[in-house]
């Protein structure tokens, strides 16, 4: 009799023995999961890349980490994403520098009207930036990597040709596009994209300036029928990818190390994807109708000339804050020479 008590304890602790390992070893194969706020809706190119850069990272990491993002601001509105992202209601989030005009005072040198040509050489020289720079700005949080559009041009319902055209329009823009809108002698309305789309169906505003994709992606196209291609007032918008600083300390450095290397090639694939969006977004302009206009040489240099100060201006202010805003714009001039060769 005591013989079969012994086994049948035995058993028992067996059992309970068995389970506690398997929960163990279920609890250690449990991913990280990672949330990811995202502004751009879920079509987009960019939502598209932000998600297959959270596969990406769940193949590497064997499934140790998941990352679930949520498009169209539905877990932080576009102009909070930075914030919430520092507080914690979003482990990583992607939006745009400028909608948080001033909160990144150094790295509005991107924004400014450079000569940009493409999406990814203004995305490659913002990166190259930050890796000079490492402003200061960003301390409360870690950087996954930044990216930028195409040359944000003028959108408008009617045809402009010239400056006297232009001349009074309220055009929607945001951070330093609105000094270069301001500057060519229109009225700005500062508003994120998402917004856009009903202010001009609306009224509310008689254009934009944004990329040539935007057509497409925020189907802007609907909404104007005319794009006036100013390239030598043109501009750029910075984008950033950020992680909550806690939530990558918590990170075993083999993880880490998987997402920054991610990171680098996804520099690449989002600077390219704003160059095919580009071309995606002049394909429905076609389709759509809508008047292309390019400046002659002199009316484009008319544009250009106006919009210079602003670089001036973006110097004195950095001066201000005891920053060093004459060596950042020298620097991305220089470096923006040496990747359009």
């Amino acid at each position: 009799m005591k013989h079969w008590k012994v086994i049948s304890l035995f058993f028992c602790l067996s059992v309970v023995g068995l389970f506690f390992f398997i929960s163990t070893a279920c609890g250690e194969t449990k991913p990280i999961e990672l949330t990811y706020s995202n502004f751009f809706p879920a079509p987009h190119k960019n939502a598209v890349l932000s998600v297959e850069w959270g596969k990406e990272i769940e193949k590497r990491t064997n499934g140790r980490v998941k990352v679930t993002v949520f498009p169209g601001g539905t877990l932080t509105p576009a102009a909070q994403c930075y914030d919430g992202v520092v507080k914690g209601l979003s482990d990583v989030g992607l939006s745009v520098l400028g909608y948080t005009r001033g909160r990144f005072p150094l790295t509005e040198v991107i924004d400014l009207p450079l000569g940009y040509r493409n999406g990814l050489e203004a995305t490659k020289l913002i990166n190259i930036y930050f890796k000079k720079f490492k402003p200061k700005e960003f301390d409360d949080v870690k950087v996954m990597f930044f990216h930028a559009h195409g040359p944000g041009i003028l959108h408008t319902k009617k045809p402009v040709k010239t400056l006297e055209d232009l001349k009074g329009l309220k055009i929607v823009c945001h951070g330093l596009s609105a000094k270069i809108v301001s500057a060519l002698g229109a009225v700005p309305v500062a508003m994120p994209m998402p917004e856009r789309y009903d202010a001009i169906q609306k009224g509310v505003a008689e254009g934009g300036v944004f990329p040539v994709e935007s057509l497409k992606g925020w189907k802007l196209a609907e909404v104007v029928n005319s794009t006036t291609q100013n390239f030598g007032s043109a501009y750029t918008t910075g984008f950033f990818v950020v992680m909550n600083k806690e939530k990558w300390a918590s990170l075993p450095p083999d993880i880490q190390k998987i997402i920054e290397g991610i990171n680098e090639e996804w520099i690449i694939k989002t600077g390219m994807g704003w160059d095919e969006i580009d071309k995606e977004g002049y394909g429905v302009s076609e389709a759509k109708g809508l008047k292309l206009i390019t400046l002659s040489k002199e009316e484009d240099a008319r544009w250009a000339k106006l919009v210079q100060h602003i670089l001036d201006d973006y110097v004195k202010a950095m001066e201000t804050k005891n920053l060093p805003g004459k060596e950042a714009l020298n620097f991305c001039q220089e470096e923006l020479k040496k990747l359009q060769k």
